[in-house]
């Protein structure tokens, strides 16, 4: 009886029906190092008959690539983890290491200390990772024995690429649609500050106000309803003759709806609202939100690919972000 008979066959097993050593086995299995035409064709004999297959996860080790993927998000606090941008990233980096065996992980970076970094650099169980909510901070932080094998969503540099959605046109998209419907009294609730890539809505709206000769309403945001809500407070005794406001952050937005309707503020009758992202909620809302796609799976399923097949080129990819026009504005 052989020993896949009642267990699947190991290595060691492969190792003793070939008369090689174990590291012999490994390397040819693996198909890496020295090993005599004898040895391999031994090897390829035993494989056969205990019909043993190979652990992806243990392939991956004896190569010395790594057996999980890591997305490493930085933020204030671990609750960061919690954020739904983040599962749907993670779900789409595993869509596409599942093939090859790879496992995803996911990691909190501290915005003031980035040297679990340097960890995730040394550990051989890992083939790469993929930064969220990158800093320039973070970016000067990562390793050199990390080059190569990590990327951003986020901003990017000279040797992590990066990929993100074009929040910038997406955003102008839809201040283009809040002026085309008459709205000149225009609001903005922001993002987290210390997030570079959140600036980007930023410089659009100061760019499309200061074209169109309007005052500048910015109001800061950190992605959450509970700040729309606050924000929109703000913004009515700021500015009672608001008839718009903009969040980069469908979140948010629907924070800013639930504020407006506790002032008795019609929605979009006194005060329009858009947001950015289209998440699953933003059509179920009523009214519907009007608001920006994100293609958060294509991106981070890009950004996965990059990892494992190794690439260094193409510092900056921007996907593109289309208006979604709904009854909110």
């Amino acid at each position: 009886m052989t020993a896949a008979a009642h267990r699947p066959a190991t290595l060691e097993d492969v190792a003793r029906i070939a008369g090689v050593s174990r590291s012999t086995a490994s390397r040819v299995i693996a198909g890496t190092g020295f090993a005599s035409p004898a040895a391999r064709d031994r090897v390829a004999a035993a494989v056969d008959r205990l019909g043993y297959v190979p652990n992806p996860a243990a392939r991956a080790l004896v190569r010395g690539g790594g057996v999980r993927l890591v997305v490493a998000v930085a933020g204030t606090s671990a609750a960061v983890l919690d954020d739904p941008y983040v599962h749907q990233v993670v779900g789409s980096a595993a869509q596409v290491c599942a093939p090859a065996g790879i496992g995803v992980a996911l990691h909190w970076l501290p915005l003031s200390d980035p040297s679990p970094l340097d960890q995730l650099a040394g550990d051989r169980s890992v083939c790469g990772v993929v930064l969220v909510n990158t800093t320039a901070e973070l970016l000067a932080a990562v390793p050199r024995s990390l080059h190569g094998r990590v990327v951003s969503i986020g901003v990017g540099s000279a040797t992590v690429p990066s990929f993100d959605v074009d929040n910038d046109a997406g955003a102008s998209e839809v201040l283009r649609h809040l002026y085309g419907t008459g709205r000149r009294r225009i609001a903005m609730v922001t993002g987290p500050r210390w997030l570079p890539c959140s600036q980007r809505p930023v410089v659009a709206y100061r760019r499309l106000m200061r074209e169109a000769g309007l005052p500048e309403r910015v109001l800061p945001g950190d992605f959450t309803a509970a700040r729309g809500r606050a924000a929109a407070d703000e913004a009515l005794r700021r500015w009672p003759e608001l008839d718009a406001i903009y969040a980069i952050s469908d979140e948010t937005a629907l924070g800013v709806i639930a504020a407006l309707r506790d002032s008795g503020v019609r929605v979009p009758g006194d005060v329009a609202v858009a947001g950015f992202d289209d998440i699953p909620l933003a059509g179920m809302t009523t009214p519907a939100l009007t608001t920006a796609s994100h293609p958060v799976g294509r991106i981070a399923a890009a950004a996965a690919t990059a990892v494992l097949d190794g690439r260094r080129t193409v510092p900056e990819t921007l996907f593109p972000s289309a208006l979604v026009a709904r009854d909110s504005a």
